[in-house]
């Protein structure tokens, strides 16, 4: 993670065949965070719709060239840490992803939180820290998401990443729903 600027710690993307266990989350899952996405789409008056299913969505990121699959695991040891970012890997960027941790907090590992930042128009950014235990699964965009306003629906842009970890070792499952150039 270093060499690339993404903070300091150990990411391995899974590669196809994926394990069954994350392909059948990734197939589950999808259906439900496709509405979302595409209520999000069509209250910004985004064209974009997302398929009802992941095996359908991953033709269209295929065809695109996006062939490459994006979960991963992610291993924080002490000091180790996971800058603010977005998980963009092409054209095709679906809205949604999922963190899954894998260690248990304090037991494990001690920091590591897991962290949000939501961007609005004319304003300072918020943070917000997600309390996970083990086998917790947080939902969260990839980019943005819509917003309800005084003036109507419009974009917050996010950003994720992980605390310094003070002590232990922390592991987490990254779901990305989209697949890679």
């Amino acid at each position: 993670m270093e060499h690339h600027g993404y903070g300091q710690g150990e990411y391995k993307y899974l590669s196809y065949p994926l394990p069954e266990i994350v392909a059948q989350l990734r197939t589950e899952i999808y259906p439900a965070l496709a509405s979302i996405a595409n209520e999000w789409n069509a209250s910004l008056n985004v064209a974009t719709r997302f398929p009802e299913d992941h095996a359908t969505y991953l033709k269209i990121c295929h065809r695109a060239g996006q062939t490459k699959p994006t979960p991963l695991l992610l291993r924080y040891g002490p000091e180790d840490h996971n800058r603010l970012h977005q998980d963009l890997y092409g054209d095709h960027v679906f809205p949604l992803q999922a963190t899954i941790l894998l260690s248990r907090p304090e037991d494990d590992f001690t920091g590591g939180e897991f962290v949000l930042t939501e961007q609005r128009p004319r304003q300072q950014s918020r943070v917000d820290v997600v309390p996970l235990s083990i086998g917790d699964c947080v939902i969260f965009p990839v980019r943005a998401h819509s917003v309800a306003g005084t003036r109507g629906v419009y974009r917050a842009l996010m950003r994720h990443g992980v605390s310094r970890v003070r002590g232990g070792l922390r592991t987490t499952l990254g779901v990305i729903f989209h697949d890679a150039a």
